[in-house]
């Protein structure tokens, strides 16, 4: 079994080809932009920060590497000392240049404004790194180091916004080791999943093609979504030390309140958290050995835990980055940690497909519209349909905790078992019946639900 943390001076073998293969770019094609997969876990900050110690070596010029988040800018600083690259990280008391710095490490807003005040010389600039490069804000900022040699790291090199295509800012791609060969040759931990398929069907999509956080909040906030995630994590989690996901901060919160009236060690932690808290709770998570922190949209970049056990995805996405970025989150592999929990209760692993399964990045960067198609058609279904209740109906039915009856794999498993077709029909009423009956207080009531699945069916709705 190989060692899962490298030396500063040593580098695994698929890191040291990969930094091979990116010098040979440099060096062949000095004014290119260059896009370079590595799965979470895999060590792109260790990659990049030696790319630029290599380079300030042999070409003697300066390096400045961009992040989006002061974390990121901190522990990016933190490596490259590691690796003996005096750096410096550009801030609002940054005047200019004139310091024995080699390499400098940015936020996009912070560097821009300097760029503006024009307290920063871009021309002296020979190579630029933008870490976690899938996100659009870095773009427009490129255009300033006319000439440096650009490259861009990122665990999926695939735009969330489909009219900002990758290999429209970027010449080429080159995919480091996939996360089953990670997996396989004990750098990253092997997922075992759970899943709860659950009805979407009220969700909505945003400008930007996410769900929206408002009716992720309306149904991850209801009582059936709250038993199921407490019955979820105590099936399969139960005194690990867990990450929960959300889409909306009142969710997250209403999560965290369930979690401690049930005498489960938990905190909630989003983006609005002061940096004071924020460090207090972070401290007791990695000490806390089953601490359960809930969260919105502060952990996914930025946060290193290897101690994490299980990951709940407790949201629904249609963004391919953020899947692979939440349970990235839980796949650090440790001497006492070989095996991590995925407990799913989004759809997305149906969605995207299992963690660990290939992708084809170098397919995908090249035919991103494709790509973004054949995701658009997995968010949306095939032409089979789930019986899908709205929130109105479900709102009848609050014991029941998994409503969703997919009639494509009831059908497929009808065919593959030499089953009649109708048997999927007897199986969908049969569903409805216990549903009828968990959630009835009587038998007239019991009808009444009936009534109410029955003008579903012939798309009325009927108020109780």
């Amino acid at each position: 079994m190989k060692s899962t943390t490298p030396t500063f001076t040593s580098f695994y073998d698929y890191q040291q080809k990969d930094i091979a293969t990116i010098f040979e770019t440099i060096e062949s094609e000095p004014n290119r932009k260059l896009l370079y997969q590595l799965p979470t876990g895999g060590g792109k900050t260790m990659v990049f920060s030696e790319i630029a110690r290599r380079y300030i070596q042999q070409y003697d010029k300066k390096v400045m590497i961009l992040t989006h988040r002061s974390e990121l800018c901190r522990q990016t600083s933190t490596t490259l000392k590691k690796l003996t690259v005096n750096n410096r990280i550009i801030n609002s008391k940054t005047i200019n240049f004139k310091s024995n710095s080699s390499c400098y490490v940015a936020m996009v807003e912070t560097l821009r404004n300097r760029i503006k005040e024009k307290k920063i010389n871009t021309k002296e600039i020979g190579l630029v790194i933008i870490d976690e490069a899938h996100h659009n804000s870095f773009r427009k900022l490129t255009r300033k180091f006319k000439n440096a040699f650009v490259i861009g790291a990122t665990a999926t090199p695939f735009s969330s916004d489909i009219s900002k295509p990758m290999n429209r800012y970027y010449d080429s791609l080159i995919a480091g080791e996939s996360i089953a060969n990670l997996i396989n040759d004990g750098f990253l931990a092997k997922p075992k999943s759970f899943v709860y398929e659950v009805e979407l069907n009220s969700l909505k999509t945003g400008i930007h093609g996410d769900f929206t956080v408002s009716s992720s909040n309306d149904l991850y906030g209801s009582i059936a979504m709250q038993e199921l995630l407490l019955k979820a994590y105590k099936e399969n989690a139960l005194g690990k030390k867990t990450l929960i996901f959300n889409n909306g901060i009142a969710v997250s919160m209403q999560v965290a309140e369930n979690f401690k009236a049930a005498g489960i060690p938990v905190r909630h932690l989003d983006n609005k958290t002061p940096d004071d808290e924020r460090k207090e709770i972070l401290k007791w998570f990695k000490k806390t050995k089953d601490a359960v922190l809930t969260s919105v949209s502060i952990l996914t970049t930025g946060f290193d835990e290897p101690s994490v056990k299980h990951v709940i995805l407790n949201r629904a996405t249609t963004s391919i980055t953020l899947y692979h970025q939440m349970i990235g989150r839980g796949a650090r592999r440790l001497t006492s940690k070989r095996i991590f929990g995925i407990t799913d209760l989004g759809n997305n692993i149906q969605r995207f497909g299992a963690w660990e399964a290939p992708l084809d990045w170098k397919y995908i960067f090249d035919n991103p519209d494709a790509f973004a198609k054949q995701l658009h058609y997995q968010a949306s279904g095939s032409s089979f349909q789930s019986h899908t209740l709205t929130a109105e109906i479900r709102a009848n039915f609050p014991k029941t905790l998994e409503m969703t009856f997919d009639l494509e794999a009831y059908y497929q498993e009808a065919i593959d078992t030499d089953k009649k077709p109708k048997t999927v029909i007897q199986q969908s009423i049969r569903q409805q019946t216990k549903m009828c009956l968990d959630n009835a207080e009587s038998l007239s009531h019991a009808i009444a639900l009936a009534e109410v699945l029955l003008l579903k069916q012939s798309g009325v709705s009927k108020n109780m």
